[in-house]
C-alpha cells in the first residue's frame, strides 16, 4: 500500500480550487492536481506493508493525543511555491488561520512515525495544498507573476481528524482512499 497521512479538504472547496487552478492554465509545464482530492499531506509514508496499518493507526492516535489539538478552524488562502521562486517544482495553496495547529499536530505525527521506522522529513513542515507540479520551466514567469499578484482565499473549514490515506496510481492520476480516520 502506498500510504500518507492527510487532512482532507471538504468537497465544497473543489470548485474554488479548480477556479484558482484555471488562472494558471496558460503556464506551460504545470501538471494540476485533482481539486476533488485536495488535502494537506501531514506525512508521506510510501510503500507500506498492509499489516502495519494497525500500528500506524495507533501511532496516529497517540500523536493526536500528544498534540492536544482540538478541532480547529483553518483558512486556506495565499499562494506559494517549493522550493523557491527561481526553481519551482510545486505550486501550492497555503493555510492562514489554523497554521499553528497544523504544525502542532504534524510534529508528534512525524515523531511517532519516525519511531516506527519511516523516513524523517528533510524540510520544515509548511501546511499547504498542492495545486500543481511543474514538469518544466516553460511557464515559470507566468507562475511567478500570478503568485506575486494574487492573494486568493478558498475558504475556512473545521479540521476534525487526520486520515491514513492510500494512494493508488492510475493512468489518469492517483486515486486516494481513506484507510483509517483519527479524530482530534
Amino acid at each position: 500500500m502506498r500510504l500518507f497521512v492527510s487532512v482532507d479538504l471538504p468537497t465544497a472547496f473543489a470548485e474554488p480550487i479548480a477556479d484558482l487552478q484555471a488562472a494558471f492554465e496558460g503556464a506551460s509545464g504545470l501538471d494540476f492536481t485533482d481539486p476533488e482530492q485536495a488535502h494537506v499531506t501531514m506525512k508521506f509514508l510510501g510503500d507500506t506493508d498492509p499489516d502495519r496499518v494497525g500500528e500506524i493507526t495507533t501511532a496516529l492516535e497517540t500523536a493526536a493525543e500528544t498534540a492536544d489539538v482540538a478541532p480547529f478552524e483553518a483558512t486556506f488562502e495565499g499562494l506559494g511555491v517549493f522550493p523557491s521562486m527561481e526553481y519551482i517544482s510545486v505550486l501550492w495553496l497555503g493555510v492562514g488561520q489554523g497554521g499553528e495547529q497544523f504544525r502542532a499536530l504534524q510534529a508528534p505525527i512525524e515523531e511517532r512515525l519516525v519511531e516506527l521506522g519511516f523516513e524523517p522529513e528533510t524540510h520544515d513542515f509548511t501546511p499547504h495544498v498542492t495545486l500543481a507540479r511543474m514538469k518544466h520551466a516553460g511557464g515559470k514567469e507566468l507562475v511567478q507573476q500570478l503568485v506575486r499578484e494574487r492573494e486568493p482565499t478558498v475558504g475556512t473549514t473545521t479540521v476534525e481528524a487526520v486520515n491514513l490515506t492510500e494512494s493508488r496510481l492510475k493512468s489518469e492520476g492517483p486515486v486516494y482512499e481513506t484507510v483509517e480516520r483519527v479524530e482530534l
